[in-house]
């Protein structure tokens, strides 16, 4: 596997220091916001963003973005688009872009619920979508579509559903466990067999959930919401993500994005999730070897913990950690 970031998760470095820093650290690639966004005195990841390119205008940028890119010597994962699938227009510059980047492949987005009709809604998508695969086909590029919170497409179910039958060379699905927290979360290994040939692309960030005492529902309910949180504090299993990852073979893209607002330095943050994310890759390789060489204990997460223990002491309290979560218990 390879790591990249997102850009969305660094607004306060221009593109030129973004990229510098990330390569430093050790990171493969680079995912590079592509938007019009609303200017802010305060860079933030979503306005005023200082590592976005603008959307207006992107075909004169695409030299600048290229040398960047090059003097860095990063690759690019992806080119992190948000035109609706239904902006013909948009998405012809987008795939056009990502051609002439080397990119590969270019997420577009999809229509946000609620809906008036949801089955209308993601029909019309469906027939969109369609003609998107084909442009992408010309291009020579692949279409990403991303499991999200809020869309017609927040499961692996769901994005079945929308790219089944259509050509996985030129459209896939980006899986982002981060934004199932929110909603549309499945058990990992079924998403991935769900998905198939059309898991194309991962996204990792974490989050989590939390009491809102001060906005009680009606009559007192108990309300909850949900918050970013880092990579080591958030709800989702990042160890059983990558060990579902590595069973099913999926050796592509890793990129971190971080929504996370607090006081640590960002650049310190990065390089900590970066080591975070090696390591759960490398805990996820061990497993995948431990099973291979045929345990008596199978699969068992507890029993490679204890192993582990003793055959790569410097893994340590990791496959501890790991032996104690593994996979949720049904209620």
């Amino acid at each position: 596997m390879r790591f990249s970031v997102f850009t969305a998760s660094t607004p306060e470095w221009e593109p030129a220091e973004a990229a510098r820093i990330i390569a430093a650290q050790g990171w493969d690639g680079i995912e590079w916001r592509i938007t019009d966004q609303e200017e802010s005195e305060t860079p933030g990841h979503w306005a005023g963003n200082r590592a976005t390119w603008p959307l207006t205008g992107l075909e004169e940028s695409l030299p600048e973005i290229a040398r960047i890119t090059h003097e860095a010597g990063l690759a690019l994962s992806a080119l992190g688009g948000y035109a609706q699938v239904s902006d013909r227009e948009n998405v012809e510059r987008l795939l056009a872009a990502t051609a002439a980047l080397g990119a590969e492949r270019v997420r577009v987005n999809l229509p946000h619920v609620p809906t008036p009709d949801y089955r209308a809604t993601f029909a019309a998508a469906r027939a969109d979508l369609e003609w998107v695969v084909e442009r992408a086909a010309a291009h020579g590029v692949q279409a990403l579509i991303e499991l999200h919170h809020g869309t017609i497409v927040s499961s692996a179910s769901a994005a079945y559903r929308l790219v089944e039958g259509l050509d996985p060379k030129h459209v896939g699905v980006i899986h982002d466990i981060g934004n199932l927290i929110h909603e549309g979360f499945e058990d990992l290994p079924s998403a991935f067999q769900i998905l198939g040939e059309y898991l194309a692309h991962v996204h990792v960030k974490n989050a989590m959930h939390w009491p809102n005492n001060g906005m009680p529902g009606i009559d007192g309910q108990g309300r909850w919401d949900v918050a970013w949180a880092s990579l080591r504090d958030g709800q989702a299993d990042i160890d059983w993500l990558f060990r579902a990852l590595v069973a099913v073979g999926y050796d592509g893209w890793i990129t971190l994005e971080d929504f996370v607002e607090h006081n640590r330095p960002r650049e310190e943050r990065l390089a900590d999730s970066l080591e975070f994310l090696h390591g759960s890759y490398q805990r996820a390789q061990m497993w995948a070897e431990w099973v291979a060489a045929g345990s008596p204990e199978g699969d068992d997460l507890a029993a490679f913990a204890e192993t582990a223990q003793h055959t790569w002491p410097e893994l340590g309290d990791a496959a501890d950690d790991a032996g104690e979560a593994g996979a949720p218990e049904q209620a």
